[in-house]
């Protein structure tokens, strides 16, 4: 192998998928008290999602936690009990509905955070794979010029693994969202190819 050149390649494309974190929260005397109590209040969110239209499959637990909270220690002032959710939701219209529903469940509601994906990212890194390929082999053919080397056949691509990293979760208000505009801008998301190209000389 004569020649080793990398390319990037990206596209620009819109999230169409919304990954919603949630969850109930709370603290009573006792642990069994707050622990039936937290259990109580995710039935409801669960419940309350699955009314609002989102499918069991899109529903995972992500956290559980019981503990409890000092006054001063050792003394238990109280105990804490946490469940979480991750909420896929399939259509980002629908994000600040799904948002008000998980707020209209009481003050146990907690929201966390929202992160934006692509849902079919293939045919986008597609692209972005052959903008990869493409600068790679510019350089190349630059390369063979500088050298006044004829430029052979390609016989090593690698693209790098780990595929595109995930978008940075982002917090989401802690009050009902506006009823005359969205509150959630998904923006545009980066997805990037990394390749490697190894030439020989004609």
């Amino acid at each position: 192998m004569d020649i080793t050149v990398s390319g990037e390649g990206s596209v620009l494309v819109a999230p169409d998928t919304l990954r919603l974190y949630a969850g109930v929260e709370v603290r009573r005397a006792s642990a069994g008290e707050a622990f039936a109590a937290v259990r109580a209040a995710a039935a409801r969110l669960g419940e309350a999602l699955r009314q609002a239209g989102i499918a069991p499959d899109d529903l995972s637990t992500s956290e559980l936690s019981l503990g409890p909270e000092y006054e001063s220690y050792p003394k238990v002032s109280a105990y804490r009990a946490a469940q979480g959710l991750e909420i896929v939701v399939r259509d980002i219209g629908r994000g600040d509905h799904v948002i008000d529903t998980v707020a209209g469940v009481g003050e146990e509601a907690r929201l966390h955070g929202v992160a934006f994906e692509v849902a079919e990212p293939g045919p986008a890194l597609a692209e972005a794979r052959a903008r990869a390929f493409r600068q790679a082999a510019a350089k190349a053919a630059q390369y063979a010029e500088l050298a006044g080397r004829p430029l052979g056949r390609v016989v090593e691509v690698r693209e790098d693994a780990g595929g595109p990293p995930r978008p940075l979760r982002r917090m989401a208000p802690q009050t009902m969202a506006a009823e005359s505009e969205p509150s959630l801008s998904p923006g545009r998301q980066s997805l990037r190819v990394h390749v490697t190209l190894g030439y020989e000389f004609a």
